[in-house]
């Protein structure tokens, strides 16, 4: 009963302010708070290019607040330490397997950390890597080879990881490629626009992905 109606207060959300998007403020000590000019520029770039409503205001959410199910979509990013509280999973669990939406984007050195709590999130499951045959990546923007690399970092190739429950992707980890920065104001980190396109291009892909399934 308890899932039931936490589900259907998720579906009253996604119908009355289903435009808004969140970045969420985790614990552990790193910059969660990073990228702040991202899910803006996003957002301005899909209302203008793909005709939506969204907000351009990305509000910050923790995630043990029941304030997690007004957003069908939430990010997070930084460089350093994440670390998720019992209370923190148990509500991201529900909120993940209720209809939301966890888009994790490393900003450059956070990966030994999110795994850990990735795995605590889903101790039954295992990332998997998605191949460019993958809706996310063949949605309003073509991507065949799967994610574009945005920032060199350790010149490994950039990867997209998920957790795929009942058949819905309801968790990306974008590795190695920081779509982030290339949301970015243009003058943060000076990419050339060709770049910049391609990230919000994959970023419209995901918060497409996201809002319609």
């Amino acid at each position: 009963m308890k899932n039931f109606l936490l589900l259907c207060t998720l579906c009253i959300f996604q119908i009355t302010i289903s435009q808004e998007i969140a970045v969420i403020q985790y614990g552990g000590g790193g910059d969660w708070y990073g990228n702040p000019t991202a899910l803006p520029n996003l957002a301005k770039f899909c209302n203008k290019e793909l005709n939506t409503t969204l907000s351009t205001k990305a509000t910050a959410v923790k995630p043990n607040s029941v304030d997690l199910f007004n957003y069908p979509f939430v990010h997070i990013t930084g460089h350093g330490n994440v670390f998720f509280s019992d209370e923190d999973v148990t509500n991201l669990q529900t909120y993940l397997l209720s209809g939301g939406f966890l888009h994790i984007d490393d900003n450059y050195g956070m990966d030994d950390y999110i795994r850990k709590e990735i795995t605590k999130l889903f101790p039954n499951s295992t990332l998997e890597e998605l191949a460019g045959n993958h809706p996310i990546f063949n949605y309003k923007y073509k991507f065949p080879d799967g994610l574009p690399k945005i920032h060199e970092h350790d010149n490994l190739r950039p990867q997209a990881f998920g957790i795929t429950i009942d058949g819905r992707l309801v968790l990306l980890y974008t590795f190695e490629s920081d779509l982030g920065d290339g949301w970015e104001n243009p003058e943060i980190h000076n990419d050339p626009q060709e770049v910049r396109l391609k990230a919000l291009r994959m970023g419209a892909n995901i918060l497409t992905y996201a809002f319609e399934n």
